[in-house]
């Protein structure tokens, strides 16, 4: 029988336990014997000697006072109170089995892979906290982070591809996890007149010299402007990363429109202000629909939902 592997040193042990006293691998070796219908057989299976397996049975046999087993020429047979005391044995033997998968399913030893798409902006602000704890809590499954833009994050997410992915603003009525949300924030230059307001509205920025960045993202200063019936006028530069956006503003290339959470700790040669009206994006956690996640996939959604 499998996981029944006991060391010769261990075999006076297993034997010599007191007359009133039974333990789990003088049961696991009767199974042993029962399921192999002899000694000499259950040998192979066990790796115990055939001196050993009989002095354990013999331990049992006098602790319980009655006899379980019968020798017979061609291997043993059960006696009545050893076929009860095997349906006993099993169930003890099954049970801490099921302990041992609940111990390992509960975070002792956890194995396997998880692979979490998501876009730049997320990997940079949202989910370094909770991937620090993931890789703390679970060490043992490979992680690997892929970073796309937020459209390829839905066709891998549609095609299976990846375990998890983060998408950008989920429907509410989705099954997707709310990691957070961060408000569209127009940065501007500090010298520039409008830096002293309190909020500006999407058409006074429209007409002004831009300067803008995708973040990997559809949704951008440009969708913006076109879902509010608007379009940049004077796009004077281009970017993929806000970082690079921010640090041209600065340099007074222009204004732009960046998320709240991309903006540097040193302000200085900068000045943030508040959108009128305010818009925000929201980030969402979910597993492909075409199958179930994952055992890794599922403890990633559990620790996302306790964050």
């Amino acid at each position: 029988m499998p996981g029944i592997q006991v060391e010769e040193k261990q075999v006076a042990q297993i034997a010599g336990m007191s007359a009133s006293t039974m333990n789990l691998s003088q049961l696991r070796i009767l199974i042993a014997v029962a399921e192999a219908g002899s000694v000499s057989a259950a040998v192979e299976t066990t790796g115990i000697t055939q001196s050993g397996m009989s002095q354990a049975l013999a331990a049992l046999e006098e602790s319980l006072g009655a006899k379980l087993l019968v020798r017979q020429r061609h291997g043993v047979a059960l006696t009545a109170l050893g076929e009860r005391v095997l349906h006993h044995a099993k169930a003890v033997a099954s049970h801490l089995d099921a302990i041992r998968r609940e111990a390992r399913a509960s975070g002792g030893d956890e194995t396997g892979s998880l692979r979490l798409a998501a876009f730049p902006s997320v990997f940079a602000t949202v989910l370094p906290p909770l991937l620090r704890r993931f890789r703390s809590r679970y060490p043992e499954i490979a992680l690997v982070a892929l970073e796309t833009d937020d459209r390829e994050v839905e066709t891998w997410l549609a095609e299976g591809s990846v375990d998890l992915g983060v998408v950008l603003n989920p429907a509410a009525d989705s099954d997707a996890i709310l990691l957070g949300q961060d408000a569209w924030i127009a940065l501007l230059p500090a010298a520039h007149p409008l830096a002293r307001h309190r909020e500006v509205t999407f058409d006074r920025l429209a007409s002004e010299p831009f300067v803008l960045a995708t973040g990997g993202c559809h949704l951008h200063a440009g969708a913006l402007m076109r879902a509010a019936g608007l379009s940049l006028a004077d796009i004077r530069i281009e970017v993929r990363d806000w970082a690079s956006a921010i640090a041209l503003v600065r340099e007074g290339a222009g204004v732009s429109i960046v998320p709240e959470s991309t903006l540097p700790e040193s302000r200085k040669g900068l000045r943030a202000v508040a959108l009128a009206p305010a818009i925000s994006r929201r980030f969402g956690l979910r597993a492909p629909s075409t199958r179930s996640p994952s055992r890794a996939a599922a403890l990633f959604l559990d620790l996302a939902r306790q964050a």
